[in-house]
């Protein structure tokens, strides 16, 4: 099996020593996504709103670096700093994901990355080319 990093330019989380994600033959294992700007800057301070949208937009950009896409998405993870949100990320599975929707977990964490930050997504995709929907 080939193993190989997902790479994008710029990588805001080079700084942190760690890879945005993993294609393993045709399986991507990506990293948690979080409301990083392309510096590494956490945006939408105060806004879950904006948060979540760019934390799916990033988890977006990686995918597509992987040769996968949201609609690849086959497993989820969404950590939320409350689940207050939890109705909020619902309606954003419905719009950036298929039905049948991804596995999923969510959970409550007492803290992220930056104690502003709201939330953070990984997932596990499969490479566009693998797909076959039943």
């Amino acid at each position: 099996m080939i193993i190989s990093p997902i790479k994008i330019t710029p990588d805001p989380y080079q700084k942190f020593h760690l890879s945005q994600g993993y294609k393993a033959g045709h399986l991507l294992f990506v990293s948690g996504q979080t409301a990083v700007d392309e510096t590494g800057q956490l945006i939408g301070l105060n806004d879950f709103d904006a948060q979540a949208e760019r934390a799916f937009s990033n988890l977006k950009i990686v995918l597509e670096a992987g040769g996968s896409s949201l609609e690849n998405v086959i497993k989820v993870t969404v950590m939320l700093r409350s689940m207050s949100n939890f109705d909020k990320i619902v309606a954003l599975r419905k719009k950036y994901f298929l039905a049948p929707y991804p596995a999923d977990t969510i959970m409550e964490v007492s803290s992220l990355f930056s104690p502003d930050a709201l939330i953070e997504i990984e997932a596990i995709a499969v490479e566009d080319q693998a797909v076959q929907r039943v």
